[in-house]
């Protein structure tokens, strides 16, 4: 599959499904505090996603993931099933969301803290935060993959934490994984040149510890391989004439 450049029409479309998307988060936050099971979160999330935004929860049922979020705790890297865990004070809480509205995909998620944040969890959070945005600033025509993920891991490892090295950000659009894929490191200068129309998600995702990460039985659930903590933020990023645009920004302030 080749790269898809979105035309007007196309790149409309994507503002309104990352809107939507961004909206969910939105939506959940409130309901993101102790005894609150991921599970409770991930029904929550379905029934705004299909009920009130009359949307598709992409994840839902795609290469057999049976929920329709990702919820993602403490030294979960990514892909977390909501189940039966009931949310504890000082858990640091990844909710993936990628919604389809009118064939069209958005695709973010953000860390919650619930209750009273651990020290370690607030800045690898932060930090996270802050490596997602320097990889967005490089987003433009003209420039490199490699450059947006060399600014990434430039930031993260002079903060003394390390990259995830297997998984990564993609294209998106009318299908939830598009090329390219987009590598949260690398070098400046190489890589796949970005051009306008192109839609991609740029979702680092730092550990605490060493970067190597285990796949548990269910075939989804990422962890840390030394039980350390993990973090991620996601932002659906289009490809403009002069830099880039957030599609998935939400109503409130952006930082962690």
């Amino acid at each position: 599959m080749q790269v898809t450049i979105k035309s007007v029409e196309e790149q409309e479309r994507m503002r309104v499904a990352g809107r939507l998307a961004a909206e969910v988060l939105d939506m959940i936050e409130a309901h993101v505090r102790p005894g609150t099971s991921t599970g409770e979160l991930d029904r929550i999330c379905h029934e705004y996603i299909t009920e009130q935004q009359q949307a598709v929860p992409a994840p839902l049922n795609y290469r057999g993931f049976p929920r329709s979020i990702c919820t993602s705790l403490n030294h979960v890297v990514c892909h977390g099933i909501p189940g039966k865990r009931r949310l504890r004070d000082g858990d640091m809480l990844n909710i993936d969301i990628t919604v389809i509205k009118d064939g069209f995909h958005g695709d973010t998620s953000r860390i919650f803290h619930v209750g009273r944040p651990r020290i370690k969890a607030r800045r690898l959070a932060s930090i996270t935060f802050e490596a997602m945005w320097a990889g967005i600033r490089q987003v433009a025509p003209g420039k490199r993959l490699g450059d947006v993920g060399h600014a990434i891991q430039a930031l993260a490892e002079s903060k003394g934490l390390s990259v995830v090295r297997e998984y990564c950000g993609h294209g998106i659009g009318r299908m939830f994984h598009e090329p390219p894929n987009v590598l949260h490191y690398g070098k400046p200068g190489g890589g796949m040149i970005l051009r306008e129309g192109m839609t991609i998600t740029v979702e680092p995702m730092l550990n605490e510890g060493r970067p190597e990460t285990r796949l548990l039985p269910d075939g989804w659930t990422v962890v840390t391989r030394d039980r350390k903590l993990s973090a991620q933020w996601e932002h659906t990023v289009l490809v403009t004439a002069n830099g880039h645009e957030v599609l998935t920004l939400g109503a409130g302030p952006p930082g962690p």
